[in-house]
């Protein structure tokens, strides 16, 4: 009644058909091994054989996922090995058992113990033909171990599609297809190495066996550590960026709050980073620089929003105490964005981003290489587009002044490479780009979606 139970319930749940295939296939792979007895066909040196059997369940253990519903392993190899060295019932005895190694409920796993069996006696039953067939020598071990390598990689991949077909992974032809694509060009490498175990354990020892599949099962191991490491690292890199567009949607809602204050620092900020991106790629800078001086041009202006009222809306030429206190904004963005984990780095940057390669900067007077490079980037980018820029007491410059006014300020103000590299981009852009009038440019655009910015440094 137990059985009966499981069995109502296997069906409800798979499905009567795959059922029905499954006990299909186990009545088959039954009725061929009783045949191939009766017809006088034996499985050879048992020892052998269970060894073989021990090997394949092992390998089969250590399997490599494909993704989706497709593994592979060497579990084949010992199988294919027995099919051309003892025939087909040591096929079947070899592979079927590997079966039980799979993951996979009670009917999965009787399902592919009945293909395994099945696909163990055609390969078998190939390389018996091949050998009747042909003389006994070399060649006819070299041919019966591609013919029954082929064979059983053809009628693995065919079962396992009818497998997929019926629990509804895809459609027959498809599942074929993608087996072979994936199991096909091992053929390459099961022909010789079996022929070469065929003839190593007639010629040497049966104790070949093991000196070939420890290195094999060796190599599947290796791979599998491969494997798991590019799925580790291919999650640090979707939780990396994870992380960057935490970043950006961070500094958007920092220079949000500046831009409730001051519309202009806030434009102003999504100007700079667009233009501080692009000179550190034209710089040859990595990927990853490229995207942090994006970020530091967003929040360079950040300490704005602790100077005190009026300052930055004052319409005139400020006082030289209002200068000094409107000086005080990258020590007090550094402050703000030191509290925030991951971002040393870019702390650092707005505090320097008004420093002099001569020492005459603020607020510490570093001077030339002292002074971080993407800081020297960002104060090529915040001068040139405060110079284009319309302010409440002046207004903008054409761009050919303003870029004038870069060149006559390197060595003195500005990095002389940092400039040279801006004056190329602006010397190819259009108009709207060299006056930040492109759309992009406008605060907030830019952010909408963090993977622009990639795309942009990709183009």
């Amino acid at each position: 009644m137990q059985v009966l139970s499981r069995v109502r319930d296997a069906a409800s749940e798979l499905g009567w058909q795959l059922l029905a295939y499954t006990a299909a296939l186990v009545a088959t792979a039954l009725g061929l091994a009783a045949a191939l007895f009766e017809a006088g066909v034996r499985a050879g040196d048992i020892w052998s054989v269970l060894a073989l059997a021990v090997i394949a369940a092992y390998a089969q253990r250590t399997k490599i996922n494909l993704g989706g519903t497709y593994t592979v392993s060497i579990s084949l190899l010992p199988a294919i090995f027995a099919c051309a060295l003892f025939g087909p019932l040591a096929g079947m005895i070899v592979y079927a058992p590997s079966a039980f190694s799979f993951p996979y409920p009670w009917v999965g796993r009787v399902s592919y113990f009945g293909s395994r069996a099945g696909t163990g006696a055609i390969a078998g039953g190939a390389a018996l033909l091949v050998q009747n067939l042909m003389p006994s020598g070399l060649g006819s071990v070299v041919v019966g171990a591609a013919v029954a390598a082929t064979v059983a990689i053809v009628a693995d991949a065919s079962f396992v599609a009818i497998t997929n077909v019926f629990r509804g992974h895809g459609g027959y032809i498809e599942c074929v297809r993608y087996g072979l694509s994936v199991t096909g060009p091992s053929a390459l490498f099961y022909s010789p190495a079996v022929a070469f175990l065929v003839l190593a354990y007639k010629d040497i020892s049966p104790w070949t066996i093991p000196l070939f599949f420890a290195p094999a099962l060796a190599a599947q191991r290796w791979f599998l550590m491969y494997q798991e490491q590019r799925r580790l690292v291919a999650e640090l890199g979707g939780v990396n960026e994870q992380l960057r567009a935490a970043n950006l949607s961070f500094a958007k809602g920092l220079i949000a709050t500046l831009d409730a204050r001051d519309q202009y620092t806030a434009g102003h900020s999504a100007a700079v980073a667009i233009y501080a991106r692009d000179i550190a790629r034209r710089m040859g800078l990595s990927v990853e620089l490229c995207d942090l001086a994006h970020l530091c041009g967003l929040v360079h202006d950040i300490g704005k929003i602790g100077l005190p009222a009026g300052l930055l809306e004052k319409p005139g030429a400020l006082t030289l105490d209002e200068r000094r206190e409107m000086q005080r904004h990258s020590e007090i963005g550094e402050r703000i964005l030191a509290n925030v984990d991951s971002y040393a780095e870019i702390a650092a940057v707005v505090r320097h981003h008004h420093e002099r390669v001569d020492g005459q900067g603020y607020p510490d007077g570093l001077q030339a290489e002292e002074i971080p490079l993407l800081a020297r980037i960002i104060a090529v980018a915040d001068a040139y587009n405060a110079m284009t820029s319309d302010r409440p007491y002046r207004d903008a410059m054409p761009s050919r002044v303003a870029r004038l006014r870069l060149a006559q300020a390197v060595e003195t103000q500005f990095d002389t490479a940092v400039v040279a590299a801006f004056e190329a981009i602006l010397a190819g852009a259009t108009e709207d780009y060299r006056l930040g009038r492109r759309d992009d440019f406008e605060f907030g655009r830019d952010l909408e979606d963090s993977r622009s910015m990639r795309s942009a440094l990709s183009a």
